[in-house]
C-alpha cells in the first residue's frame, strides 16, 4: 500500500470509528424523539419551492423563516396603516389579569402593544432566535414595560409552563413553524382549560395580496391543522385589510 492509499485508508477508518462511537453514545431519548417526528406526519419534496423548505404538513409546504435580519420590516412605520395591528389587540378582549403568549414574537411588536392591557398579568414573548430576544430586552429597557418576559423556544417546543396561558397569539408566524404539530401541541398544553389560540395569517384565498404564496394560509387549511391538535374553531374576525383573525379554543 503506497503512502497516499494508506492515508486515505486511515482517514476513512477514522470517520467510520467516529460514526460508530457517535451511534454508541447517541442519547436513546433523542433517537426516539426523531423517530416520533414520523414520516406519516411530514413529507419531503424533492425540490423546495422558492419561498419554502420543501417539507409538507397536511398537504401544505412550510415556508422559510423570516430571520432576525428582517427585524426592521417588523418595526416599519407603515405597518399600522398597512395592516392595522391595533385592531388585533382590541379584538382579543383581554382582561387585566390575563397571561398572553406571543408566539413567534420577533421584535416584540405585538407584545409591547398587548402588555398595557394586562397590567396584572404578563406577556410571554416567545421566539426561537436569541437575536430577536435581545431586541425585546432592549425595548423593555427603552419602554420601561416590565411585564413582557422573553422566552427562548426551540423548533419543537415553545417552552411554556403547563396550563399557564389564557391566550396564545400567532401573528404571521404559524406558517413558518418547522414542526407545527409539535409546537402546537406544546401551545395547547400551555393553555389553561378554555384558553384560546389566535392565529393571524395573510388570506391565502386571495391571490392579489402581495405576499409570497407560502406566507399566506387559507381558513380551511388553518382549521384542519388546529383540529389535528385538539383545538376547536370558535370564530373568524374579518376586520383586517389583508389577514384572517381566527380564534380557536382548548
Amino acid at each position: 500500500m503506497n503512502k497516499n492509499n494508506k492515508l486515505n485508508f486511515l482517514r476513512s477508518a477514522g470517520i467510520i470509528l467516529l460514526v460508530l462511537v457517535g451511534l454508541l453514545f447517541y442519547p436513546f431519548n433523542t433517537a426516539i424523539a426523531i423517530a416520533n417526528t414520523s414520516n406519516d406526519v411530514y413529507q419531503q419534496k424533492s425540490i423546495a419551492s422558492s419561498d419554502g423548505i420543501g417539507k409538507l404538513y397536511m398537504g401544505r409546504e412550510i415556508s422559510q423563516v423570516m430571520g432576525h435580519k428582517g427585524a426592521m420590516w417588523l418595526e416599519r412605520p407603515t405597518r399600522e396603516s398597512q395592516e392595522e395591528p391595533s385592531k388585533i389587540v382590541s379584538a382579543l378582549d383581554l382582561k387585566d389579569s390575563d397571561v398572553v403568549a406571543d408566539i413567534g414574537a420577533g421584535t416584540g411588536y405585538m407584545s409591547f402593544r398587548i402588555a398595557p392591557r394586562v397590567l396584572d398579568g404578563k406577556v410571554f414573548a416567545v421566539d426561537i432566535q436569541p437575536e430577536m430576544l435581545d431586541i425585546i430586552d432592549f425595548f423593555k429597557k427603552e419602554t420601561k414595560i416590565d411585564n413582557v418576559e422573553p422566552v427562548l423556544a426551540t423548533v419543537t417546543n415553545p417552552n411554556l409552563p403547563s396550563e399557564s396561558v389564557d391566550l396564545a397569539l400567532m401573528v404571521d408566524a404559524y406558517h413558518e413553524f418547522e414542526y407545527p404539530k409539535e409546537v402546537m401541541e406544546g401551545i395547547v398544553k400551555s393553555l389553561k382549560p378554555g384558553g384560546k389560540a389566535v392565529l393571524v395569517e395573510y388570506r391565502g384565498e386571495n391571490p392579489f395580496i402581495a405576499i409570497k404564496r407560502l406566507h399566506k394560509m387559507t381558513q380551511k387549511q388553518v382549521k384542519k391543522e388546529m383540529k389535528a391538535v385538539g383545538l376547536t374553531w370558535k370564530e373568524t374576525k374579518e376586520l383586517l385589510p389583508q389577514q384572517h383573525l381566527m380564534i380557536f379554543e382548548k
